[in-house]
């Protein structure tokens, strides 16, 4: 009897471990994409792709995902790296001081490549991208890194997202890329943007799922305390797909949608309506093409009456 019971504990044990992440799996939106799995080969590189500004979130987030993974063997398959320009303590957002890992020139070849929002891109990050993502399992980008990521070309003719505040620049610029507003993430062949800031940590968790399958995913984000279900469902953005209505009460920026004081706010007139800008660059945006900035449907803000 003493041999049972000690056999006993372990077991309860292991259930009291799995039986969250069951209850977490057996939630899972019934819309979740297809699984397009992928063929794991670890130790898996995933480079992250910094320079000066780069949002602390948008790769933080994708970085604590996949060093968090681990399998059912005690494994942790994915080995992390940062890549920038030079080996030289970069300003990330906030004034957090970096100091990547490797330059273009000798960085290993990643199997992921991670893409912040951060300052523009320099010539020698666009080819390392635009190089590597040949033989690439995912190249993602988070938030505004979706920028970086369409100005290699790599993005023509083909589907993302970006950070809502950002959805009209990016139409602008990038006229050959078709956006998706209102998506927590798009894939599209080994390329995939996710929507802003904490986007980035769902759209890790869906290539850890498209690795290793949804258990092992949930387990991480268990493990995680991250409740978010992002990851299981890609349309899970819609509060985004629709732009905040500019009123005389409440006027907001038709760029970004952030508030604006109209006192004191560039402004430009088009087709008799005024439209307010955070900046003279969001005006000067807005001015090279309007209408793909007023095509967007509109919707209220919270507040408005």
């Amino acid at each position: 009897m003493k041999a049972r019971s000690n056999l006993k504990q372990p077991i309860l044990t292991t259930l009291a471990l799995l039986i969250p992440v069951a209850i977490f799996i057996a939630a899972a939106p019934t819309n979740s994409p297809n699984i397009n799995s992928l063929k794991p080969a670890p130790p898996i590189p995933v480079a992250f792709v910094i320079s000066e500004g780069a949002v602390v979130i948008d790769f933080c987030g994708p970085w604590e995902v996949f060093r968090d993974v681990m399998l059912p063997n005690g494994d942790h398959p994915f080995h992390l790296y940062t890549v920038s320009d030079k080996i030289a303590p970069i300003t990330a957002g906030g004034g957090m001081k970096i100091v990547p890992d490797y330059t273009f020139a000798n960085a290993p070849a990643p199997k992921v490549i991670v893409i912040p929002a951060q300052s523009e891109p320099s010539n020698a990050m666009l080819k390392w991208i635009r190089q590597l993502t040949k033989n690439t399992d995912v190249t993602m980008s988070v938030c505004t890194g979706a920028f970086v990521l369409a100005k290699t070309g790599l993005l023509d003719g083909k589907s993302a997202t970006t950070f809502h505040g950002a959805f009209g620049p990016f139409a602008m610029q990038f006229p050959k890329i078709e956006l998706k507003r209102g998506a927590r993430f798009v894939e599209d062949g080994n390329l995939a943007s996710a929507g802003g800031l904490s986007s980035g940590i769902d759209l890790a968790l869906r290539v850890v799922e498209r690795y290793y399958g949804r258990e092992v995913a949930a387990k991480t984000a268990y493990n995680m305390e991250y409740q978010g279900q992002g990851w299981m469902d890609a349309n899970s953005n819609q509060a985004y797909a629709v732009a905040p209505v500019s009123t005389a009460e409440h006027p907001v920026c038709r760029g970004c949608g952030m508030d604006v004081d109209p006192k004191i706010s560039p402004n430009s007139v088009y087709k008799g309506k005024t439209y307010y800008f955070c900046s003279d660059d969001d005006k000067k945006t807005f001015d090279t093409a309007p209408d793909k900035f007023v095509s967007a449907p509109e919707q209220k803000v919270a507040g408005q009456n």
